[in-house]
């Protein structure tokens, strides 16, 4: 007598494919009314605001694209992160007044935040790999630590950077818009070459090979004959110097002042959230869609702009509990 094994029930392809497109559909329809509303109510206001929020997205990413690194690929908890934006952004400021030179500022910054990350990695986290909460804890520590000596250094007033003189001013002759700031609309240069730089990092190159490969399995790796914990260590501090390089491009537009750490820092997470866990592609459009949620918010319902965000990020939890384009662990 052969044994009769329960058949499990299976949604069909049509409920499959439905479910995936719902999520889209819920977000992309109020979007689309809104986008039509907007151009025909006030297209000046509706496509100056869009520039704001892609170009605030490309600073989000820039950021959030080092967390991505950190958090979303290496599975280490550093809520630290915004502290080493406003490390740079604060390096990067002093390098400015005292030289003059802007593209000085951005490496410097980018170092010193680079180099304070490869010592927190070795130092501290190195030591708690897989032990999340200990991670949590020990960042939220450091944080507060950097974020009150650099108050004890630079004191609590505001600093702001100037552009460089060839990115001053506005470019006019746009159409609708008339003029719009040079130096924002470098912000999605800078970002679209960051993210294409790190994809080709991760996805092309032996580098990245062993980043993605230390991270699925790091004893097959270090079996292999590769130094795990250097690998580790570099990506942890390009990270740590992507926030940096942030912090000296934000403290243009944004300024620089005590409380920019928490703000980035949550931007960052919300990033990798609705993006996706690892995925540089997923922090892009993760980005896109937090900048506009935040400058549409700002410029339409400035009452209700945070609860925007939110909504978003509770329907991709909701539908996409990996996000957008995030990938198993």
């Amino acid at each position: 007598m052969s044994a009769v094994f329960p058949v499990q029930p299976t949604l069909p392809r049509q409920g499959v494919a439905w479910r995936r497109i719902l999520p889209w559909i819920l977000i992309g329809v109020p979007i689309a009314v809104f986008a039509i509303w907007g151009l025909f109510d006030n297209a000046r206001l509706f496509l100056v605001t869009l520039l704001n929020g892609l170009t605030l997205a490309s600073l989000y990413f820039i950021v959030a694209s080092g967390f991505t690194l950190v958090f979303g690929l290496m599975r280490n908890v550093n809520l630290a992160h915004g502290s080493l934006y406003l490390l740079g952004g604060y390096v990067g400021f002093i390098v400015a007044e005292k030289t003059g030179y802007w593209l000085l500022a951005i490496g410097a910054g980018f170092a010193v935040a680079a180099l304070a990350g490869l010592l927190m990695q070795v130092l501290i986290l190195r030591h708690m790999q897989n032990q999340d909460l200990r991670q949590t804890m020990v960042t939220i520590g450091l944080s507060v630590v950097v974020a009150d000596l650099l108050i004890w250094i630079f004191t609590a007033q505001v600093h702001q950077m100037e552009a460089p003189e060839w990115l001053q001013g506005p470019i006019r002759g746009i159409p609708i818009i008339n003029a719009y700031s040079a130096y924002r609309l470098s912000l999605l240069g800078m970002g679209i070459v960051i993210g294409v730089g790190l994809w080709l990092l991760l996805n092309r190159t032996r580098v990245g090979m062993m980043i993605r490969a230390g991270v699925d399995d790091r004893a097959m790796l270090a079996a292999a004959g590769v130094n795990v914990n250097l690998v580790f260590a570099i990506t942890f501090a390009l990270g740590a110097g992507l926030a940096g390089l942030g912090g000296v491009i934000g403290a243009v537009e944004l300024s620089m002042v005590p409380g920019e750490d928490t703000r980035l820092l949550l931007a960052s997470l919300i990033v990798v959230i609705v993006g996706g866990m690892g995925s540089v592609v997923g922090a892009a459009l993760g980005a896109v869609i937090l900048g506009l949620a935040e400058t549409y918010g700002l410029a339409y319902a400035p009452t209700y702009s945070v609860v925007f965000t939110f909504v978003i990020l509770v329907l991709v939890l909701a539908f996409r509990p990996r996000g957008l384009l995030g990938r198993a662990a």
